[in-house]
C-alpha cells in the first residue's frame, strides 16, 4: 500500500504538472495542444511501468525491498536466503501484473492466498519461489 500510495502521489504531480503546461499551451492557441493530449494519454502507462521496473524489479534485486517494504523492514529472497536476481525480480512483477488481468479476484485472490498457504506466500511469489521476511 505504502508503494502504491508512493506512486499514486508522485504520478499526481507530475500530472498536474504537465496538465498546467498542457493547458498553457491550449491556451496560446498552439498545435502542439493535440499532441500533447495525445502525449499525456501514454504517459500514465508507461511512467507507471518505468516507476514499477525501477520499485519492483531494480529495488528489489539490488537491496532486496522495493521502497514500501524497505519501510516496513520486509526483504524478499529466494529459497536460499539470497537476493533475488533482476530476471526473476522481473518475472515475479510480471505474475503480479498477470494477476490484475482478473479484475478484482486476481489481486484478491494474490493478496489472501498467505492466509491459508502453509508457506505464507502469495501467488506471485509463489512463481518464482520467493519470500517476503520480516526483518527484525
Amino acid at each position: 500500500m505504502i508503494d502504491m500510495l508512493l506512486v499514486g502521489a508522485g504520478m499526481g504531480i507530475l500530472y498536474t504538472v504537465l496538465l498546467g503546461v498542457f493547458a498553457a499551451f491550449a491556451g496560446l492557441g498552439s498545435n502542439l495542444a493535440g499532441g500533447m493530449c495525445c502525449m499525456l494519454i501514454l504517459l500514465f502507462p508507461v511512467s507507471t511501468l518505468l516507476v514499477g521496473l525501477f520499485n519492483s524489479v531494480y529495488l528489489v534485486a539490488q537491496r532486496g525491498a522495493s521502497i514500501g517494504q524497505g519501510v516496513m523492514n520486509l526483504k524478499v529472497v529466494d529459497i536460499n536466503g539470497n537476493l533475488l536476481t533482476t530476471g526473476t525480480a522481473f518475472i515475479r512483477l510480471i505474475a503480479r501484473v498477470a494477476l490484475g488481468f482478473l479484475p478484482m479476484v486476481g489481486p484478491l485472490l494474490d493478496l489472501l492466498w498467505p492466509l491459508w498457504d502453509d508457506k505464507r506466500q502469495t501467488l506471485h511469489d509463489k512463481a518464482v519461489g520467493s519470500y517476503v521476511l520480516k526483518l527484525r
